[in-house]
C-alpha cells in the first residue's frame, strides 16, 4: 500500500507532450492578459517609444540624416531598442519582485506546473509586446517619416529587436530577485534610463561626451542598438561581435538571477 501511495505523486507528474504545451500556452495567455490589463505597463511601454519617436524622429529632425540614413530611420532602430528594453525590464524586474513580495512564486513552486513555464511565459509575453512596439514604430516611420525599407530589412529589424530584447529579460530577472517590491520600479528606472542614454539610443553615440563614447561599447543596449541600426542600413559594425556581447551579458544576468532564486528557496525551505 505504501509503495502504491508513493508512486501516485510520481505518476501524476507524467504528462504528455501536448498536455505540457497546453500548460505553457495557458500560462503565456494569462500572463499576456494580465500585463495588457495593467495600463501602467501596457500603455506606457507601447506609447512612450512612439511618442518620443514622433517628437524627435518625425517633427524636430525631419529631413536630417545620421550615420548615412535619415534620422527617422536611425531613431526607428534606436527607439525600438529603447522600447524592447523597457518591455523586458519592467515585466521581469518589477513583475518578479512584486510577485515575490506577494508570495506568488512560492505558490507557483507548490503547484505541479512545470518549473520553467513561469519564466518562459514571461519571456514570450515580453517578445509579444516588443513586436507590438517595433510594429508601431515601423508604421509611423514608413507612413509619416518617409522611411523606405525592403521587406527583408523590415523582417531583420523586427527579428533583431524581438529576439535581442530577450537578453534584457535576463537582466530584469536578476533585478526582480534582488530588489524588493517597492524598490524595483526605482531600480529599473535607475538602470534603464542611464543605460539607454549612454548607449546612444536617444542621440547618436558620436554626439555624446567623449568619456561616454568610450564607455558605450561596454553597455549591452549599445550592441542591440548597433544590430538594429545595421538592419536599417546604418553602420552597425560586426553582427557576430554584437550578438556575442548580448549573449554573454544574458548569461551573466542569468547567473545572478540563479543566485537570487537559490537564496529565496533557502529562505522558504532551508
Amino acid at each position: 500500500m505504501s509503495a502504491a501511495s508513493a508512486a501516485l505523486p510520481r505518476a501524476a507528474m507524467v504528462r504528455s507532450f501536448s498536455h505540457t504545451l497546453t500548460i505553457y500556452a495557458k500560462e503565456t495567455k494569462y500572463e499576456f492578459l494580465k500585463l495588457l490589463r495593467l495600463p501602467t505597463y501596457s500603455v506606457s511601454i507601447i506609447l512612450f517609444p512612439g511618442m518620443f519617436y514622433v517628437l524627435f524622429g518625425l517633427l524636430l529632425n525631419r529631413g536630417k540624416e545620421a550615420d548615412g540614413v535619415s534620422v527617422a530611420a536611425y531613431l526607428m532602430a534606436t527607439y525600438g531598442t529603447f522600447g524592447v528594453m523597457g518591455a523586458s525590464l519592467f515585466a521581469f524586474g518589477v513583475g518578479v519582485a512584486g510577485e515575490r513580495g506577494l508570495g506568488w512564486l512560492q505558490v507557483k513552486r507548490a503547484t505541479p506546473m512545470p518549473p520553467f513555464a513561469y519564466f518562459i511565459a514571461k519571456t514570450l509575453v515580453c517578445m509579444a509586446f516588443s513586436f507590438i512596439i517595433v510594429s508601431l514604430l515601423l508604421v509611423l516611420g514608413i507612413s509619416f517619416g518617409g522611411v523606405h525599407l525592403a521587406v527583408a530589412q523590415v523582417a531583420r529589424l523586427v527579428a533583431t529587436l524581438v529576439v535581442g530584447g530577450s537578453a534584457f529579460c535576463a537582466m530584469g530577472l536578476a533585478i526582480g530577485y534582488f530588489a524588493g517590491p517597492t524598490s524595483a520600479p526605482a531600480v529599473v528606472n535607475l538602470t534603464y534610463l542611464p543605460l539607454s542614454f549612454g548607449s546612444g539610443l536617444w542621440i547618436p553615440v558620436d554626439m555624446l561626451p567623449s568619456f561616454l563614447q568610450r564607455l558605450a561599447p561596454f553597455l549591452p543596449p549599445y550592441h542591440l542598438g548597433r544590430l538594429a541600426l545595421g538592419a536599417v542600413g546604418a553602420g552597425g559594425g560586426s553582427p557576430f561581435e554584437h550578438w556575442e556581447a548580448l549573449m554573454g551579458f544574458a548569461l551573466i544576468c542569468l547567473g545572478i538571477a540563479r543566485i537570487g532564486f537559490q537564496r529565496d528557496e533557502g529562505k522558504s525551505y532551508g
